[in-house]
């Protein structure tokens, strides 16, 4: 990627569940032109039963030219404003490549070989009195935190300068939709995440249930030959804007998805059957982040 780009849980909850959710199926084979996709972008949608999943066909960002790189951002940036006003979630398939791709897998795969993840923990105020067992009954992944400046991190840094071009550049260009409302300054450390197979998953839940000031999720999937029948894996999220449907997302190689981190997206990772990697951020509303530090220190 060109040097142009700017340098800039968990605790589960109870939700009833629609009264006949219909599952979204994530179809990458079905293509059609997406009106909102336009110039370098090329975005398409990708599943006519999802409307907010896209896929870039645009060249790698090797091939681009410093303008062009900042246009293809812009464009992207539009799209996920257009998606989150809508439905509070966007997907968008072939994000980095298959070459850049494949060195954050690299990397990812050296990290967990050297003994650097742990089991996840719930957040802070989650029940854990019964211990870690009952914890790994609610979410069975383990994870790592890195920052990018990390040795044998250099593509994950290149991945985490990108997410945040496009998030804090959506919130704050002109026209931005909902994500205008928030002030986007900051963002958690990566976690990277395994599930290593045997059913691991992590039960329907909210990533900020408790107002700590987290606005935005973004995930990063690096898994390759993924077929959902056999390996199982999905990422069910209920969007906002759909009251009566949830959406199946397979956790497909050089796929991210963007949506909001508070109540609005209850969402689960099912059964996996098979080593399953990602990479998540969190991107935090500066006012409500001071306001859940001012109210954590008073108390």
């Amino acid at each position: 990627m060109n040097d142009t780009m700017n340098d800039t849980a968990e605790r589960t909850n109870t939700y009833h569940p629609h009264p006949h959710p219909q599952p979204l199926k994530d179809n990458t084979a079905r293509t059609a032109e997406n009106p909102g996709g336009s110039g370098l972008c090329n975005l398409t949608t990708t599943c006519r039963f999802i409307p907010f999943q896209h896929r870039n066909t645009s060249q790698p960002f090797s091939k681009q030219t410093p303008q062009e790189t900042r246009n293809w951002i812009v464009e992207v940036c539009k799209q996920i404003i257009q998606d989150m006003d809508r439905y509070g979630v966007c997907v968008i398939d072939n994000l980095l490549g298959e070459a850049r791709g494949s060195a954050i897998l690299k990397e990812v795969h050296m990290m967990y070989s050297t003994g650097a993840f742990t089991d996840g923990q719930l957040v802070k105020g989650a029940n854990n009195t019964e211990g870690p067992s009952a914890s790994q009954l609610i979410r069975g992944d383990k994870i790592t935190w890195v920052d990018g400046r990390e040795p044998n991190c250099r593509n994950i840094a290149v991945l985490m300068k990108l997410l945040d071009n496009l998030v804090i550049g959506a919130n704050s260009i002109v026209n931005s939709g909902k994500l205008g409302g928030y002030s986007i300054r900051e963002r958690s450390k990566a976690m990277v995440a395994c599930y290593p197979g045997s059913g691991t998953h992590y039960v329907k839940h909210v990533d900020n249930p408790n107002d700590d000031g987290r606005c935005v999720t973004a995930i990063y999937y690096l898994n390759k030959d993924w077929n959902s029948k056999e390996n199982g894996g999905l990422l069910r999220i209920f969007p906002e804007g759909w009251s009566h449907q949830v959406a199946d997302i397979d956790p497909l190689f050089d796929r991210v998805i963007f949506f909001w981190s508070d109540r609005r997206n209850p969402h689960e990772v099912q059964p996996a059957f098979k080593t399953r990697y990602a990479i998540t951020l969190w991107y935090f509303d500066s006012d409500a982040k001071e306001k859940a530090k001012s109210a954590e220190s008073s108390s």
